[in-house]
């Protein structure tokens, strides 16, 4: 495999991804383009104005009496926005859509859904839909917007009042957004840190779950959202080892939960507090509750309904129901509606779904009865949400004119400050004192990416190392360190004259299954690159330590190591108010967090009595600390990073990954990444690759270089699959009308010339045109290592400057350039 890793490792530290902070607001790629927006206006109910106008005085149920049967099954799918255009919803009239288009600014994301809006509107069925989002710690799909503590951060603090006030904050920016249903709270009870998801729950005690979702939610209703409690039930109770069997491996996330009656009611009561506080819709786990999956769990979702007093809607997570059982997706889809759900979130199968749902109730598999129960319940949430009378917001209130605003920073501050968890502090080395001078190194203490976590920007957390408003923990301390009274030093050359290390280490950024883990170490898999380092050079100072642990689970410390630092911190995921940090550890207010959740010394420990410190931990400054005067907060100044040259005056936008798929719509291409392949997001930051090129000589290699763009790459020990783009303007300068075969042949000089100075012989085989999806493509393969390993190049010209180039490389046995081929498919 050096050979592979060879031909590699020189792509990947040359590209550059489009990140979050390297895009303008209202760039013409962020947001959908004028022909999938541009909707005709001949379908409106002549003499009537728009249906949705006489709709807003009909009853739900007279609404339904007037659909046909395909529109009320149009009603109750869910398709994912990069998979539809606006064409399709004029068709279709879908009853929502979600998702994420990239990261974009919130007029970006209302020119986004309005465009969808209008085609709804203008549809023969005119009903309007509803955009859902994952904005489960603020608008974090949107950049500018104010990242809160993610919910295990929101349990150490324990605050009614401040979960009220997220739910609040959240709501008025994403009306900002126009994006109107929010699948959150996320009301886990978490019981194993070895969960990916625990970050995303508020702890292991039911009370405080309860008590700051239904805050939560009732913030969010009074803000003017649709809330979503979630996952219905018992997600975060599953047992280690059964997570959902196939590709991606998990361990334990969709997994079984093993309960008892007397538990299950303990975990009901939860969700009678959500209903009871009026939530209007609920999602279904995809995980299993004694042996039976959720999403056909036909007793527990008629609970809801028929005991309970749930009068909303109820929703199945992402492609969940193709994991129940049944011989067919059709059995799969007619299972699921028959249990009780009402809309599927069938992001790529929403018209298949659809046509079942049809042909079901023609064959009576499914009533019509059952159907029309469905659909009046999502338009009467929808109606109750006043979408009917303002589908496009044009009428919407919202407390502030634009996302990220200082009031609701001061906010999301004070939550981090009452989040933090103070765990040891010998020697009284916090709060770091007037006139001392700190030393603060670790990859978390300026890494947005580490401090934001999950579901930031993208589903696995930010790609970039900036993201634009968020306030790292070293910037907070440098930019209030005259505030403060103190000397920040960063460099590692005058570490010596510190008096104090601030050492920040955390946990790589991840979401769902991808934060399953059997090693919690905080220097294991999951652990920063670059702890074991940080640790070492802390140590190596001899100075009094200070660490902050920047992670969304209680992670495993080694007690030696721990017993090396004098004061220990625990930050959670605090989001992108990194001054919260700082006031606290300075002495502005005093430490009040607790744990959510048992922390355990050992694997072995898990789910047991045993623990090495009990929820509810958390020390103080103790009696006779009084808190100096907090510094005025500033807002982050603006992260401005000129995008890769390679971009400019192109048409690229960055593609998306989500549960195993890569979609890129400008290249038109959609991957079926296999479970064996990790996802690795660029992360390279323009400087970077400046950097590189700087070293170089050659004029027409740092033209080459500069040309690249990586988007993303799929791989694992044996094998690879990378996504370039090449600026043909910058890398042919002075070739007219470059094509994807030119491309091909300097890669081919290139790639030849690498395998032949390693020892290597190159067997190229015959150029070949082929289909990956429904786009053709240019494909060179050559095999090396006498045969044992191939790479392929595929490559398509996308318009006057860039050039698609799909990378494969592999030495895993049995694989063949057809089945490489085979991973793609159209995008519907």
């Amino acid at each position: 495999m050096k050979k592979a890793i060879a031909l590699l490792l020189p792509l990947a530290l040359l590209a550059s991804t489009v990140s979050c902070a390297e895009k303008k607001p209202n760039s013409s790629s962020d947001t959908a383009t004028e022909s999938e927006i541009e909707i005709a206006s001949d379908s409106t109910v002549k003499d009537h104005g728009p249906k949705y106008q006489r709709y807003a005085s009909m009853t739900p149920e007279e609404i339904v009496g007037e659909l046909t049967l395909e529109q009320k099954a149009n009603q109750m799918v869910q398709p994912a926005v990069y998979n539809i255009t606006a064409d399709d919803m004029k068709a279709n009239d879908y009853g929502s859509i979600l998702s994420t288009v990239g990261c974009i600014d919130s007029d970006a994301w209302c020119e986004t859904v309005d465009g969808f809006q209008n085609a709804a509107i203008e549809s023969e069925a005119g009903i309007p839909y509803i955009y859902g989002q994952d904005d489960v710690h603020g608008v974090n799909y949107c950049r500018d917007a104010v990242y809160f503590p993610h919910n295990i951060g929101q349990g150490a603090a324990n605050d009614e009042e401040l979960a009220y006030q997220v739910g609040l904050i959240t709501a008025d920016e994403a009306k900002l957004c126009h994006m109107l249903w929010n699948f959150s709270p996320c009301v886990a009870q978490s019981v194993d840190p070895r969960w990916g998801r625990t970050y995303e729950s508020y702890g292991s005690d039911l009370d405080t779950i309860t008590k700051l979702s239904t805050a939560y939610t009732k913030g969010l209703q009074d803000g003017g959202l649709v809330a979503c409690a979630k996952h219905f039930f018992a997600d975060g109770n599953v047992l280690y080892g059964t997570g959902e069997a196939g590709a991606p491996l998990k361990r334990i996330d969709r997994g079984d939960a093993q309960l008892t009656d007397a538990e299950i009611d303990e975990l009901l009561k939860v969700y009678q507090a959500q209903i009871d506080a009026g939530v209007q819709t609920i999602m279904i786990s995809h995980s299993s509750l004694n042996g039976v999956k959720m999403h056909e769990n036909k007793e527990y979702i008629m609970k809801l309904k028929d005991e309970m007093g749930f009068e909303g809607f109820i929703v199945s997570d992402w492609g969940s129901i193709q994991h129940i059982t049944g011989d067919s997706y059709k059995d799969q889809v007619i299972t699921s509606i028959n249990a009780g759900i009402d809309m599927l979130m069938e992001t790529d199968r929403y018209d298949e779904a659809k046509q079942i749902i049809v042909d079901a109730v023609g064959s009576g598999e499914i009533t019509e009865e059952r159907v029309n129960d469905a659909v009046t319940r999502i338009i009467k949430v929808k109606k109750e949400a006043g979408i009917f009378d303002d589908p496009l917001c044009e009428n919407l209130q919202t407390k502030q004119t634009e996302t990220g605003s200082l009031e609701y920073r001061k906010i999301a501050e004070k939550l981090v400050e009452e989040s933090l968890v103070l765990l040891k502090n010998d020697n009284k080395v916090l709060p770091i004192k007037e006139g001392t001078k700190v030393y603060i190194t670790g990859p978390a203490a300026n890494s947005c990416r580490a401090q934001c976590g999950g579901w930031t920007m993208d589903w696995n957390g930010p790609n970039s190392k900036d993201v634009p408003g968020v306030t790292t923990i070293r910037e907070a301390f440098e930019r209030y360190a005259k505030d403060y009274g103190i000397e920040v030093i960063t460099d590692s050359e005058q570490a010596d004259k510190a008096d104090v290390v601030l050492l920040c280490l955390g946990e790589q950024n991840y979401a769902e299954w991808n934060g399953d883990t059997e090693d919690m170490s905080l220097f294991g898999t999951l652990g920063l690159n670059g702890n074991k380092e940080a640790r070492a050079e802390a140590k190596a100072l001899g100075k009094p330590t200070v660490t902050c642990i920047v992670a969304g689970r209680n992670v495993l410390i080694n007690k030696r190591v721990y017993d090396d630092w004098d004061s220990v911190v625990m930050c959670y995921l605090p989001g992108s108010e990194g001054k919260g940090i700082s006031d606290v550890l300075c002495g502005c207010a005093d430490f009040t967090g607790k744990l959510p959740s048992p922390w355990y010394s050992s694997l072995d420990q898990i789910r047991t009595d045993n623990c090495w410190l009990e929820r509810g931990y958390g020390l103080s400054y103790g009696d006779g600390f009084k808190p100096v005067d907090e510094p005025e907060t500033i807002l982050d100044p603006p992260t401005v990073v000129e995008p890769d040259p390679a971009l400019k005056g192109t048409n690229y936008k960055a593609g998306l990954f989500k549960d195993g798929v890569y979609v890129n719509e400008y290249a038109n291409i959609k991957l079926n990444v296999p479970g064996e392949l990790n996802y690795f997001p660029n992360d390279t930051d323009p400087e970077e690759k400046e950097a590189y090129i700087a070293e170089l000589t050659d004029e027409e290699e740092i033209r080459r270089e500069r040309a690249q763009i990586l988007e993303t790459s799929f791989g694992n020990a044996k094998e690879s699959v990378m996504v370039f783009f090449v600026n043909t303007k910058i890398g042919f300068p002075d070739s007219a009308d470059v094509t994807a075969e030119d491309v091909m042949d300097y890669c081919k000089e290139w790639i030849d010339g690498q395998i032949t100075n390693d020892g290597g012989n190159a067997d190229w085989k015959e150029r070949k045109k082929v289909k990956l999806g429904s786009e053709e493509f240019s494909r060179d393969v050559v095999y090396y290592w006498d045969g044992k390993a191939f790479d392929c190049f595929y490559m398509r010209k996308l318009d006057d400057d860039l050039v698609c180039w799909i990378y494969v490389t592999t030495s895993e046995q049995g694989r063949t350039p057809e089945y490489y081929e085979s991973l793609f498919e159209d995008i519907k």
